[in-house]
């Protein structure tokens, strides 16, 4: 992965061997080759990388609206009433979105945005007795005294750092397993107050990181001279994340987009722009809705399930694994329990009243 972006080693700070899924009472340790990135090192390399190519930066700049002309986008206001003009815009603001708002590229809902938070600390136990042993992993947990509707995470960083942090849904049908009426902040205090991998842990200064996603399909991607990329969209992974990983794709196949778009006689009609989003379905996200479906489901089960999916996962195959991550409908029926039904039912229902 790293090699294919030509991403340079020194904004890695540890490289991973391991994936570890937890529940309450349970995790599913799987071997998987993994990068730990240093999130500042890695956009100073970009900009630096992108200078070297040709690019131009403008720093604090906000952008306002796009430039119509003729119902063409030919630039963006930014600063006020300050304008700049091109072939083909892209908006790669995140979950602000200004530019595809106006334009009514995507709808990002309320009900589906997600909030996180993390902190790099220092002082982790990453193989207390009765837990999974984390040194050189990537966890996930699933458990909603932690994150209720979402998960919680612990990334070995080397030695006894990590990076940890939280993530859920903003969204009260999510948060009925929520038996505290905790902030993001909260529910991260009390982890870090109760599991015993962070009874001698401190924070590292200047290391917090928050953030914001909406956990949604992305519908339209691009209309005339405009693409929109990363979390805009959004293209996130909804079972594991993935954010960087998702947003470099994203951003490959617009830029595929671009150069098919403006080499030779130049044609950046909608037609031609939506090939970006053809790739994006193709290359990026492939069975985004049917992975987006098993990850909203796995939020509203109860944390004994949780526990029942580590033991089922634990007895499977790694090419089974594999099936169910890429959406396979067939290995995921097989992981289904008669006491499903009633949560499948509910899930339907409100899906079809939407």
């Amino acid at each position: 992965m790293m090699a294919s972006f030509g991403i340079p080693d020194d904004v890695v700070m540890h490289e991973t061997s391991l994936v570890v899924l937890e529940s309450p009472n349970n995790y599913l340790t799987q071997d998987q080759p993994g990068f730990i990135l240093d999130f500042a090192a890695f956009k100073e390399f970009l900009v630096e990388d992108g200078r070297k190519k040709g690019a131009e930066y403008r720093f604090n700049a906000r952008v306002r609206d796009p430039i119509v002309k003729g119902g063409d986008v030919v630039g963006v206001r930014y600063n006020g009433d300050e304008e700049i003009y091109a072939e083909i815009i892209i908006d790669a603001t995140g979950p602000a979105a200004p530019l595809a708002k106006s334009l009514s590229i995507v709808d990002l809902e309320r009900k589906n945005h997600a909030v996180g938070i993390e902190y790099q600390f220092e002082g982790i136990n990453t193989n207390p007795p009765g837990y999974a042993d984390l040194t050189d992993a990537m966890m996930l947990r699933l458990d909603h005294e932690y994150a209720p509707g979402g998960y919680s995470w612990l990334f070995h960083t080397g030695e006894d750092e990590a990076k940890v942090g939280v993530c859920f849904i903003q969204n009260e049908r999510y948060r009925e397993n929520d038996t505290h009426d905790r902030t993001i902040d909260g529910f991260l205090e009390h982890w870090l107050e109760t599991d015993p991998r962070f009874e001698n842990a401190s924070r590292i200064p200047d290391t917090q990181v928050r953030g914001s996603a909406h956990v949604q399909s992305p519908g339209s991607m691009s209309t005339t001279s405009f693409m929109a990329i990363g979390d805009t969209v959004p293209s996130i992974d909804p079972v594991w994340g993935e954010g960087v990983y998702k947003c470099m794709k994203s951003a490959r196949m617009a830029a595929l987009t671009a150069d098919r778009c403006l080499t030779g006689s130049v044609d950046t009609s909608t037609r031609e722009m939506a090939v970006y989003d053809d790739l994006w379905h193709k290359q990026v996200a492939p069975q985004q809705d049917r992975r987006l479906m098993m990850t909203k489901m796995l939020y509203l089960a109860s944390n004994e399930r949780y526990d029942q999916l580590m033991k089922d996962l634990n007895k499977i195959d790694r090419d089974t694994l594999s099936a169910i991550n890429n959406g396979n409908k067939r290995e995921i029926a097989k992981l289904l329990h008669p006491s499903d039904l009633s949560l499948l039912w509910r899930f339907w229902r409100e899906t079809q009243a939407q």
